[in-house]
């Protein structure tokens, strides 16, 4: 087995504005857009505001897998501008992608992504260099999604 590390970098919760836009039924499936009105990140290496630009363009795929486009700027508390992208999945079951055109998305669950991070900012450039690994959840009543993100090394 490869050695590797996981560290926690920070947890992003971003507010999602509702409902979310539906494109519709697509060739690849079933267009939802999540833009994000802002949110948060606090941790031990980043501390922030999301900025209320962004969000998931997710694509609900016939077998249930929703694929997550997701792209987003934070501001640090020391005013450096961040961008996020990251891709990734959410099972939503065999089920959900009927579901989803019936109007009926899960209330909440789990999602895994691969994230990359990109700045100008000389106190934050060592962030360019890392892949990130996302682990979250969303949370539709509330209009919000979290993660808590970790850099692998």
């Amino acid at each position: 087995m490869l050695d590797y590390r996981l560290d926690h970098i920070c947890s992003y919760t971003a507010h999602l504005q509702s409902p979310p836009e539906a494109i519709g039924p697509v060739a690849e499936g079933l267009r939802l857009n999540f833009y994000v009105t802002g949110g948060e990140i606090t941790g031990p290496h980043l501390q922030g505001q999301v900025r209320p630009v962004g969000g998931d363009w997710l694509t609900i795929r016939t077998d249930g897998i929703a694929v997550l486009d997701v792209r987003a700027s934070v501001e640090t508390h020391d005013a450096a501008l961040i961008y996020l992208c990251w891709t990734g999945v959410a099972d939503l079951g065999e089920d959900g992608y009927q579901k989803a055109l019936a109007g009926n998305l899960p209330p909440t669950g789990l999602i895994r992504a691969a994230a990359r991070m990109q700045t100008a900012h000389p106190a934050y450039r060592w962030l360019n260099r890392l892949q990130f690994l996302n682990i979250g959840e969303v949370d539709l009543p509330r209009s919000c999604v979290r993660y808590d993100i970790y850099a692998v090394s």
